[in-house]
Order: structure tokens, then C-alpha cells, then sequence
């Protein structure tokens, strides 16, 4: 069968042979991969970034974003049938630490956990796939069209997920409410896919959404948020130094930028009692000068609550699944602009090709 490999530490990445995988255990499941999304790890790991191949192979199968069909299922199989659509998950855990053995690798503890598609294990640009039923997750046929946007939507799904237990947990009149993101003034900085899944989570649960970046007003990406009920904010025109004077403080903030001198510039924004969720992942290792002090007293005396956050567990997936159910149904045909454009695996390489200013998510079609 055909896939994408890339000589990992280097550019060489090409369409490659494989041979095709056979279902061996009675709760697997074999996929025919219909469509692949590139994101910007894809993209790093191209350029000779961040990556592993599987032990004993100095070539990596890329892909990790997957969405396809089952077409075998192992005799133990439950959760899904032929015929059905569905997505793998992308971690797998170390098999030594408890979050690993509850089938949480997204939580693992010992950092030997694999990541198909990224480190040491093959990922899902190919014409089929096989893995265990407990890393498998449905997706009803009416999202055929975006369930491609699964994975990156679970990452979002995870961090708003964080920083409302956070809050839950540490603020005495958060549980009075049955959804404390009801209301609630959230800054999403960054609307790239991640950025935009991330407001589309929080639209959903009614909060305020404002989106910041760089691009131009009308264009796509915030298009497609105002869309869904947010606000844009062109940080070339509102600096987050003067974001608090203008529109007022934030309850919580969603970075996904992955720059760094931004992400502590944002810390200015972020309200009384706020919470801050990190998902971007900056590049190179310049030395950064930020004010320490000024940054600790404010995160003390504000009693604010910073947190990372990475990956995804099966159930952030299905929430993610469900989310985009209701926003199907929300905004009709408004989710499928998220995905601008779709390459055949023969053109792969035209995906990872400088993107137009309307460039929001591109995907791989090997059906």
C-alpha cells in the first residue's frame, strides 16, 4: 500500500511502499484512512524538526490527524462495526504508570510513551490502519465531511477542559452554576485550527469569545469566527497591553499562538481569580527576557492559575465528536470551511507549500 514517509532528522519525505496491515487480535480494528490532516507538527517534522520512527527503522509514517472507515474488526470488537467512520487516537502509553493502565498516555508519568505519526511509532498517512479497539472512537455518518477535525479538536476539547476543573475546583461559587463558562470572558490568542476549535468549544458553552491575531479583518480565519458568535481583535491594532482598557479583563485566556514573548505579554489580560491554558509549543531556543517578579507578584496577588496543556485522552475525542455534532447542526456547512483544502495523496507536497492568507486547515484525501 501507499503512504508517507518521512527519513526522520532530515527533508526527505516521499510516497513510499509498505506492506498492507492485517488484523492479528481479536479486539483490533482495520481502517481504510480516507483523509489525513497536516498541522504544524507535520509541518516541523518536514523542515527535520521533532520526530522519532519506530525502533529499528530510520523512516516515520507521518500523520497523526486521521479520520477513516472500518472495514475488519477483531471477534472482541464492540464499539464499532463495518462500514462505520471512525478515528484513532494518537498517544500510547508507557505501560508502566497508572494514568497509562487507565488509558490516559496523555497524563503519563515516565515520558516513554509513543505517538503515532510523531514519535516512535508509524502514524496514518496510509491507505490502511490497525490498532485496538480502546483507542478507537465513532463518528456518525453526518460528520463525514469534517470528522477529519476529531483530533485537533480534542487537543481544545482537553484544554478547556483543564481550566474549567481548575476552576471548579478552586473557586468557592464555580459549582453553583451548572456551566461556569456560561458568560464568562474568554481570549482565544491565535486563530489558527487550534485557536478557532478552541472557540468553537467555548461558543458552545456560551461563553464571550474573543479571538486575537495578526491576520486582516474579513479574512478567513476571522470570518469563520465571527461566524460562530466571536469577536476578532487584530493585534496590530489593539496591542494586549491595551486589550484590559478597551474591552475589560478576561476570565480566561487560550493560547495558542506558541510564542513565547506573546504568552507572557497575555498574562496582562487575564482577570481577578482568571485561569490560563497553554497549548502552543514555541519553536527554537532563543533566550527570552521577561519581568520575573512583576510576572509572579501578578499571578500571586491576582490569584491566577497558569496551566500547559497537551495531547488528548479518548474522551476528550468524544467530546469532540459530540461538539461538532451540535455545531453541525448550529451552523449548518460552516464547519466543513474550517478545512480550505484538500490534496490527493499524489500531491501531498503541495500541502506543506507556503500557505494563502485564506489557508486555515489542509487535509491529505486517500480515498
Amino acid at each position: 500500500m501507499n503512504v508517507i514517509s518521512l527519513t526522520t532528522g532530515t527533508k526527505n519525505i516521499r510516497l513510499a511502499q509498505r506492506d498492507e496491515p492485517k488484523l492479528t487480535i481479536p479486539d483490533g480494528v482495520k481502517l481504510r484512512v480516507i483523509r489525513v490532516g497536516i498541522c504544524g507538527t507535520d509541518r516541523e517534522e518536514a523542515e527535520g524538526g521533532r520526530c522519532k520512527p519506530p525502533a529499528g527503522q530510520t523512516e516515520l509514517v507521518i500523520g497523526h490527524e486521521m479520520f477513516g472507515q472500518v472495514v475488519e474488526i477483531g471477534s472482541a470488537v464492540v464499539r464499532v462495526n463495518v462500514g462505520d467512520y471512525a478515528v484513532f487516537t494518537v498517544r500510547r502509553g508507557c505501560g508502566k504508570c497508572v494514568p497509562c493502565e487507565m488509558n490516559r498516555p496523555d497524563m503519563c508519568h515516565t515520558g516513554e510513551f509513543t505517538e503515532r505519526g510523531i514519535w516512535g511509532a508509524d502514524g496514518y498517512q496510509a491507505e490502511f490502519v490497525v490498532d485496538k479497539e480502546q483507542y478507537i472512537v465513532r463518528v456518525p455518518p453526518e460528520l463525514e465531511s469534517v470528522g477529519v477535525l476529531a483530533e485537533p479538536l480534542s487537543v481544545a476539547e482537553k484544554a478547556v477542559d483543564e481550566a474549567v476543573r481548575i476552576q471548579v475546583a478552586r473557586l468557592p461559587d464555580a459549582p453553583a452554576t451548572p456551566n461556569w463558562l456560561f458568560g464568562r470572558r474568554c481570549l482565544v490568542a491565535g486563530i489558527g485550527p487550534i485557536g478557532l476549535l478552541g472557540a468553537l468549544v467555548l461558543r458552545l458553552r456560551g461563553a464571550e469569545v474573543f479571538g486575537l491575531d495578526i491576520v486582516d479583518a474579513g479574512t478567513a480565519r476571522p470570518a469563520w469566527l465571527e461566524k460562530i458568535g466571536g469577536k476578532y481583535i487584530n493585534s496590530k491594532q489593539l496591542s494586549p497591553d491595551k486589550i484590559v482598557s478597551t474591552l475589560g479583563p478576561m476570565d480566561l485566556l487560550f493560547e495558542s499562538t506558541g510564542v513565547a514573548g506573546l504568552a507572557f505579554n497575555l498574562l496582562d489580560v487575564l482577570g481577578w481569580n482568571g485561569v490560563y491554558v497553554l497549548t502552543g509549543i514555541p519553536g527554537g531556543d532563543r533566550p527570552l527576557e521577561i519581568p520575573g517578579a512583576q510576572l509572579i507578584r501578578q499571578l500571586v496577588l491576582d490569584n491566577q492559575a497558569m496551566v500547559g496543556s497537551v495531547n488528548a485522552a479518548r474522551d476528550h475525542y468524544q467530546m469532540g465528536v459530540d461538539d461538532l455534532r451540535q455545531a453541525h447542526a448550529l451552523w449548518p456547512g460552516h464547519i466543513d470551511k474550517l478545512i480550505t483544502n484538500r490534496f490527493p495523496a499524489k500531491d501531498f507536497m503541495k500541502a506543506f507549500d507556503a500557505h494563502p492568507v485564506n489557508d486555515i486547515k489542509s487535509v491529505i484525501e486517500w480515498k
